[in-house]
């Protein structure tokens, strides 16, 4: 019986080295001038609050309000992390060496969220252009017109997947002995070195999860939910978020 072999460190690195190109090539507005547009900043904001709205039960559980924190500002929000990015740009050969390699593909992973999110805000944005007009803010309703115009669904299921493979890939990197003594020690030698954002990332993460315990039904729900959303969205539905 054959099985799928797991990629290697070196593999995965690549990886990692391939989706931070992308990344910073649509963060760069020299290379993507949709930067600019009006829209972008607005549309951010407004998922964000919208995830903060869906994300109120998970916020209002003592056990899950970390997790549910961590994914809001650190993977899935409106934050600029171009210096978490350009600390993983730097350390990509020392990672290889000293990361476990599931957690150097959780690390692509989430790069990957991050730059897949953007691109999509990138043609939202761009949707909202011609449908937009005059107005100054977003609703409901012109956001879900927006969406459907952009369509891509196998891209924003992708985007949903995504979340679930981060957080599976930071609780299943609490149980690998030896992952949370090496970030302890790390701490002043990452910071000294430059590296303090994606340390902090790692520590955040690794904290949040841990106070969790098990990850698996948490993360099932927010894939539930966003999946849900993304259907209804797609169906014209008078209340997507309801």
């Amino acid at each position: 019986m054959s099985s799928v072999r797991p990629p290697s460190a070196s593999e995965t690195s690549a990886r990692l080295a391939r989706r931070l190109a992308w990344h910073q090539a649509l963060y760069d507005p020299a290379r993507e001038p949709r930067n600019g547009l009006r829209w972008l900043k607005p549309l951010q904001a407004w998922q964000a609050q919208r995830l903060q709205r869906s994300f109120a039960g998970f916020l209002a559980d003592p056990a899950r309000r970390p997790a549910a924190q961590f994914f809001l500002t650190d993977l899935y929000g409106e934050h600029d992390f171009s210096q978490r990015d350009a600390d993983i740009a730097r350390v990509i050969p020392m990672m290889q060496k000293l990361l476990p390699g599931a957690l150097l593909k959780t690390v692509a992973d989430g790069i990957e969220l991050g730059a897949l999110t953007h691109a999509l805000d990138l043609r939202m944005a761009a949707a909202l252009e011609p449908i937009g007009g005059r107005r100054r803010s977003l609703d409901t309703d012109l956001y879900a017109r927006a969406y459907r115009e952009v369509g891509l669904p196998r891209l924003r299921a992708r985007q949903i997947a995504l979340i679930e493979d981060v957080g599976h890939g930071l609780w299943s990197a609490l149980r690998m002995h030896g992952v949370g003594t090496l970030l302890k020690i790390s701490r002043m030698p990452a910071r000294a070195m430059g590296f303090g954002e994606l340390q902090g990332f790692l520590e955040r993460g690794f904290e949040a999860f841990g106070q969790l315990g098990d990850a698996a039904p948490f993360l099932t729900d927010i894939r539930a939910s966003e999946t849900r959303a993304m259907q209804r969205l797609l169906a014209g539905d008078a209340d997507p978020f309801g």
